[in-house]
């Protein structure tokens, strides 16, 4: 690549009385005339490279290092007594002259200034940075994040200070669902929080296939709450049962695909339109967690001969089911309020006398509602083979019907984990076997209306 030198000189005037007063300069500038892309600024710290403490101005500049100190010399171009001569440069910063030998060049100082520069950009700092830990307990099937502070949050509020907290949403799956919020920190750029929400029922799979959205939202009392910044995690990258630490900057959300054969005006409309039907397949596609504990209790035989056995253990004297309903665990929201009241039935079908029905207790206003309630079914073990165990989550509506969250089915005709549970159960009677289930929208044979 060919460079020219532009070279100014300005000649010393007199001072006339009248005239204005004029400063001798006698300066070279050389300019890069090349195509291609805009090459950075040279700063004057290129022409003082930064030398390392324990680097020797002894050692020599090798062969490279001189042409690229020479190619930054301003004189450098030999036009009006350049390098060559040596003698009209001897004034001049020259990057060779001022490393003295040194061993850093001066293209490598301006590598790493470079470098820094690249990094330090308006849209990776301008929102601020987020600060949080995720640990994932296998055990549990429990995800921990503990939303620690941000730095340096964009100002939202006319005080230019703004009333942050952190919403974490899991992608996919129903927004209201699954969303946890932290607590507001008022009149802040930089809030601490240490506050840890917890997800309960992720399964391995989850863990593989789900994205932890943590966004970062003013709170605003007059109007609605403002969007400040968010990211996104893939779950994969969290180890089980190891604590992964988090130090990121705020990003804007992704843009929707709009449709270019749509004008400027209806695009948005459309937008919108798409990103409701995405959260609506969203949340037809997961109702939510549940947690069940199956155990066959084998028949009890009355060694003592006295046919004493307690009320409660009489029951199940001749052996059979045992449904253990625990929890459930970010369940659709299906009032108005954003909660749900829901409660759990469970069948044993085919049930032809219509007396397999059990109910939990109706707990309010909750999307992770904790029942711990255990239900007997007095089978023999060889009839429990054509057996069908479907539980259901309802949503309760006073003075009218019930609304259909989701539900499970569990025996030999099922697939998947269902299946895995329910043959776990088989095999090993007298043990408590533990499963998360996801609930589904809808159940063959079943009716979704009470």
């Amino acid at each position: 690549m060919k460079s020219f030198t532009l070279v100014l000189s300005l000649s010393p005037m007199t001072v006339r009385k009248g005239k204005r007063l004029a400063i001798s300069i006698q300066e070279h500038m050389a300019i890069d005339v090349c195509p291609g892309p805009i090459r950075p600024i040279r700063q004057i710290s290129a022409y003082f490279p930064r030398l390392s403490p324990t680097s020797s101005f002894s050692e020599p500049l090798s062969p490279n290092q001189v042409a690229d100190a020479s190619a930054l010399s301003p004189g450098s171009a030999g036009h009006g007594g350049g390098a060559a001569g040596g003698s009209g440069t001897s004034g001049l910063l020259s990057p060779a002259a001022a490393a003295g030998g040194g061993s850093l060049s001066a293209m490598s100082s301006m590598d790493t200034s470079i470098e820094i520069d690249s990094c330090d950009s308006d849209d990776n700092t301008s929102l601020g940075t987020l600060e949080f830990d995720l640990l994932y307990e296998k055990a549990t099937s429990s995800l921990h994040c503990t939303v620690l502070r941000a730095k340096g949050l964009k100002p939202m509020d006319f005080n230019g200070l703004a009333d942050p907290y952190v919403k974490l949403h899991l992608l996919p799956g129903a927004c209201k669902a699954n969303k946890l919020k932290t607590k507001i920190v008022r009149n802040t750029l930089n809030p601490v929080w240490n506050e840890t929400l917890t997800y309960c029922g992720i399964t391995e799979e989850d863990m593989y296939r789900k994205t932890l959205r943590v966004s970062v939202c003013d709170e605003d009392k007059l109007t609605h709450n403002e969007f400040i910044g968010e990211s996104r995690v893939a779950l994969r990258r969290v180890k089980p049962d190891q604590t992964k630490h988090f130090n990121i900057c705020l990003e804007h959300p992704p843009p929707l695909p709009s449709p270019t054969a749509m004008s400027t005006a209806l695009r948005g409309i459309s937008c919108y339109l798409r990103e409701w039907e995405t959260e609506q397949q969203r949340s037809l596609e997961e109702r939510g967690r549940l947690l069940l504990c199956l155990q066959y209790l084998p028949p009890v035989d009355d060694d003592d001969g006295d046919g004493k056995v307690e009320a409660k253990e009489k029951e199940r004297a001749r052996g059979g089911l045992c449904v253990g309903v625990k929890r459930c665990a970010h369940l659709a929201a299906m009032d108005v309020n954003g909660y749900s009241d829901p409660y759990v039935k469970t069948y044993l079908k085919p049930d032809i006398q219509k007396k397999s029905k059990h109910k939990t207790a109706v707990l309010k206003k909750t999307l992770n509602p904790e029942f711990n309630e255990e239900f007997f079914y007095e089978i023999s073990f060889s009839e429990l083979a054509t057996k069908t165990l479907e539980v259901t989550v309802w949503d309760y509506d006073l003075g009218k019907s019930n609304d259909f969250i989701g539900g499970v089915s569990l025996g030999c005709h099922s697939q998947g984990d269902t299946l895995q549970h329910w043959i776990d159960c088989l095999k090993n009677k007298g043990k408590k076997v533990e499963r998360w289930h996801t609930l589904t929208n809808e159940l063959p044979g079943s009716t979704t209306h009470e």
